[in-house]
């Protein structure tokens, strides 16, 4: 597993609980997370890819049984445990069959007990996980003929997770790792990235890494909004400060005092706005509108932009000063295009989730449909991917392969040219700059067929075992597996 088990405990009050929780956390391959109440848990799942929950069902604050029945479908893969008091009764018995729960425990809980149960909860569900894949292969081989031919399972990814972000290719497993590298730290972030390629997705995985996870994540939206607006927003502002104002605000950086701001589209603010928010990211110091003191607020700031600052700098439309205020850290996701390895895992990650919401059990997807969505270029990136795969889910039947006769109309009739095909992109400025890049990625990708036979490469490329060698020490090209061993 790419990263260790995440558990999730919903329950406040409970001594053993949070002991049983201290025993598994001092073990490597367990991260607990303890929830007070249903809307922290909440909060949680939607922050954090989480394995395994165990919640009481006598919760005071909310229905726990109606909330793990919706697990079932928005986050199928959870294992569900219920945490009970007294007797076993009718009602657990209802209580089981709404949340298809693994197991119940009775209080007073036993730490070792409740230890034990959480770990074979796991390995059941991954033992269920990995049977669900096996059985998916198998009813492909079956199927052979129908869904046309059958993928190379030697170099078949398994897909990785930074909480919500998933991913197989090696673009973003180094980009994820730098990036739980930089969450640890307190200086500002910068995301830069196409629209729709998961930079608040990012930005929320690096809040929950980082030492304030503990404190509120605040999210705005800076695109098209007014500057008293935004002031407003961010900044608070008095009573009767303007028109419309009938209340105190207090604003995002004062109410996420301690924890993480996310600023997305930081390129639309005006020149004037940009002053006020050198100021803050300076001094840390709060001027609401219409007040006269200033108040301290300690966040940190997460800034993303769908265009390259720099390049605004040059133009004269970014304050200079302010982008290296923003950039603490600049980390760029790539597009879905640029990262093919990341769309199959993505295509059966939006199929159980919108399958789940859907109550619609789709069997898989046609190997057809995933080399359309290899060579499709995806300008509204892995966004555009989870709308086009949620409406074939709904298009399906139960127990149906999603086909081409699922696609939409633009992808139905794709038709990709030989290097979307091939997956490659020319890089560089000038000719000479973009045929090595190309050379580079026909290497990389027959090396890659041969599973790093590099005399099975060399014969397919047409080079000897000398001149393959030579292009490998050009390209700087080195075997993925091999790294990661």
């Amino acid at each position: 597993m790419s990263i260790e088990s995440t558990i999730l405990f919903v329950a406040d009050a409970c001594p053993r609980l949070r002991a049983a929780a201290e025993v598994l956390a001092r073990e490597p391959d367990y991260r607990v997370i303890i929830a007070a109440r249903g809307r922290e848990a909440a909060e949680v799942l939607d922050n954090a890819h989480v394995d395994l929950i165990l919640a009481d069902v006598e919760r005071p604050d909310c229905d726990i049984v109606a909330f793990l029945s919706r697990l079932r479908f928005t986050h199928p893969n959870l294992v569900r445990i219920l945490l009970v008091g007294g007797e076993p009764d009718i009602r657990l018995n209802e209580a089981l069959a709404r949340t298809a729960a693994y197991q119940y425990l009775t209080k007073p809980l036993q730490v070792e007990q409740t230890c034990l149960v959480v770990k074979r909860a796991l390995e059941t569900g991954e033992l269920a996980r990995r049977h669900r894949r096996l059985v998916r292969e198998l009813k492909i081989d079956d199927d052979a003929a129908f869904l046309h031919d059958k993928p190379d399972r030697a170099g078949r990814a398994e897909a990785s997770h930074f909480e919500r972000l998933v991913y197989a290719s090696e673009a973003m497993s180094e980009l994820c790792g730098l990036a739980r590298e930089v969450a640890r730290t307190d200086l500002p972030i910068l995301i830069e990235g196409e629209t729709g390629t998961g930079k608040e997705l990012l930005a929320r995985a690096m809040h929950f890494h980082s030492r304030r996870s503990s404190s509120p994540l605040m999210v705005q939206n800076c695109g098209g909004v007014r500057d008293e607006l935004l002031h407003s927003e961010l900044f608070g502002h008095k009573r009767g400060a303007f028109t419309g104002a009938i209340s105190d605000r207090l604003g995002l950086f004062r109410a996420a005092d301690g924890g993480t701001v996310f600023l997305d589209e930081i390129s639309e603010i005006s020149p004037s706005f940009q002053v006020s928010l050198l100021r803050f990211l300076q001094e840390g110091e709060v001027k609401p509108l219409g007040c006269d003191q200033m108040v301290h607020a300690n966040v940190r700031i997460i800034a993303a932009s769908n265009k390259p600052l720099k390049q605004l700098v040059k133009a004269g439309q970014f304050r200079e000063d302010l982008y290296f205020r923003l950039k603490g850290f600049d980390l760029e996701l790539p597009p879905l295009r640029a990262r093919p390895a990341d769309i199959p895992v993505l295509t059966e990650f939006f199929v159980r989730k919108h399958g789940g919401l859907l109550s619609n059990r789709v069997l898989g997807v046609s190997n057809d449909v995933i080399e359309i969505f290899k060579s499709y270029r995806f300008p509204g990136n892995v966004r555009e991917l989870e709308n086009e795969v949620r409406r074939m889910v709904a298009l399906a039947k139960d127990g149906e392969y999603l086909t081409r006769r699922h696609l939409s109309p633009a992808l139905a009739t794709w038709r990709a040219s030989a290097n979307d095909r091939l997956g490659l992109m020319a890089d560089g400025r000038t000719l000479k700059e973009m045929v090595e890049s190309l050379e580079g990625q026909l290497v990389r990708q027959a090396l890659e067929k041969c599973h790093w036979n590099q005399s099975k490469a060399a014969r397919e490329l047409g080079l000897s075992r000398v001149g393959l060698a030579n292009k490998i020490r050009r390209y700087t090209l080195a075997d993925g597996a091999a790294r990661a061993d």
